[in-house]
């Protein structure tokens, strides 16, 4: 069962990310303070809902929410920087826009970097302990989704309406196929065990 926070003293911020691990496409961060009696009996780690029900929530935690934004941190910024360092700042970058002051932050994982002066947790799979940290999971893994099925329109072949970017046989068959597009991140290995020379 989710908690409602980590210290009732505080204004609490939720952060996760979505997409760490796919080949193409941005890394999607978010960052939310949810009311602190929230509650919502569907709230869950986004990666143990449904599509409908993570669709759900998201309009709920977007009405219910005291503060939310959600960054896309791009392909070319992750291969410049790497997809930890972008993952950071994705997720510092939507801290910088809430609207709501806050005075702790609440991760997801066990890495960050330390935010203005503000103290933070880092919670290894925080998104199944946490109602804020589990509404960021939500956000991030609805608008990157969001933002994948927007980019299927303009390469089908690589069938990100279905594997969103993550790395499955049929994507790593297509990148085989029809070479790497321009959002796929160049820096990771795009076609694992398969040897052939995209470069």
């Amino acid at each position: 069962m989710l908690q409602k926070c980590f210290d009732k003293s505080k204004v609490e911020a939720g952060c996760d990310e979505a997409g760490r691990g796919c080949l193409a496409g941005p890394v999607t961060a978010a960052a939310v303070i949810l009311p602190k009696r929230f509650s919502h009996p569907l709230l869950n780690d986004s990666k143990k809902m449904t599509e409908a029900n993570r669709i759900l929530l998201r309009k709920v935690i977007e009405e219910k929410a005291l503060a939310f934004f959600v960054t896309h941190l791009s392909h070319e910024e992750i291969d410049k920087i790497n997809i930890l360092n972008a993952s950071i700042k994705a997720m510092q970058l939507s801290l910088d826009r809430l609207d709501t002051p806050f005075d702790l932050i609440l991760v997801d994982g066990n890495r960050f970097k330390p935010y203005k002066s503000i103290p933070y947790e880092c919670i290894v799979k925080g998104d199944a302990k946490f109602m804020s940290i589990a509404a960021a999971s939500v956000l991030a893994k609805t608008y990157r989704d969001d933002f994948m099925n927007d980019l299927h329109q303009e390469f089908p072949m690589y069938a990100w309406h279905e594997n969103k970017g993550y790395p499955t046989a049929k994507h790593r068959a297509a990148i085989a196929k029809f070479g790497p597009s321009p959002y796929h991140r160049i820096t990771f290995n795009l076609l694992g065990d398969r040897q052939l020379e995209l470069f």
